[in-house]
């Protein structure tokens, strides 16, 4: 039998004389191991084509390269890497490179008091480029949590006194009589209004490993209102009081976010946008703070 050779379609001559600027894969499914834990990711994996004359790329030599994923830990190193590959796979076509992996990070969260656990789910996308030998890298990640309005909470406080005042107005109580009222639904007659709100990190690592965890724990603990997983009622009594004691409008979340992330060395710059899905209104408040990060008009 006669060995015929395939023809490479992508290698013959382009009619049109022009140059793109990303050329590649979307939604390519790949294992990826991070933190010690295997997670499903996609990724999107293309390169510029530089030379105007060449048809196409080697779409096939990209997908290749990221095979390295299944056997290393994610790290900068293994991103910086495979940028490199997918260059020099194409070093007559292409002088730019890019990567972007999105996944879900999954962590165990313990609850406040009882000895439940649960697991929470965070929306992850990292970002990389390799361009002229320079390698960047920006880190994105959704946290959601919960935002108590200090408004409401200040208008509800003072119904409560008024109520007290029509109650109990020119008569003598003791501590009891008291404390048996507050705990009353008739002496807790408003309560401030919350809601499930969203903080948008989005940060740009110097260098080191990928810290996806010390991240979420350090944006969490800042805001201190993180939202649960599996809770009993004494959880729920305790994620009241965490409310009651971080009231927060959008611009102390953003504010708290900020000065978080400002105090991680490994971070060279960052983007906070914080959403909070209003329960008194039709639509969302919102408040956006960044640090050596570029303004986009």
């Amino acid at each position: 039998m006669t060995s015929l050779t395939l023809p490479d379609i992508a290698a013959q001559g382009n009619q049109q004389t022009l140059p793109l600027d990303w050329v590649g894969m979307c939604g390519i499914a790949l294992p990826l191991l991070i933190e010690g834990r295997n997670v499903a990711a996609y990724a999107d994996a293309g390169v510029s084509l530089d030379d105007g004359t060449s048809r196409g790329i080697h779409m096939s030599r990209l997908y290749l390269a990221l095979e390295t994923f299944e056997q290393q830990t994610l790290s900068l190193q293994l991103l910086h890497d495979t940028l490199g590959q997918f260059l020099a796979s194409h070093a007559e076509l292409s002088t730019r490179a890019y990567l972007r992996l999105t996944f879900d990070h999954l962590l165990k969260r313990p609850a406040l008091i009882s000895p439940l656990a649960g697991w929470k789910r965070y929306p992850v996308s990292l970002d990389a480029r390799l361009e002229n030998e320079m390698f960047h890298v920006e880190l994105s990640v959704h946290i959601p949590y919960s935002s108590t309005c200090p408004c409401s909470a200040a208008l509800a406080r003072q119904l409560i006194q008024g109520q007290f005042d029509k109650d109990f107005a020119d008569k003598p109580l003791t501590r009891d009589e008291v404390r048996q009222w507050l705990g009353s639904s008739a002496g807790i007659v408003a309560t401030p209004h919350s809601q499930r709100s969203l903080a948008k990190l989005r940060v740009r690592l110097a260098d080191g490993d990928i810290r996806l965890g010390e991240l979420i724990d350090a944006a969490e603990a800042a805001l201190g209102t993180a939202v649960q997983t599996a809770v009993k009622r004494a959880d729920e009594q305790a994620f009241a009081l965490a409310n009651g004691q971080n009231l927060m409008f959008c611009e102390d979340a953003a504010r708290r976010l900020h000065q978080a992330l400002h105090r991680l060395d490994w971070v060279a710059g960052f983007n906070v946008r914080v959403e909070h899905a209003e329960s008194l209104h039709a639509h969302d408040a919102v408040a956006e703070s960044r640090h050596h990060w570029p303004t986009r008009g």
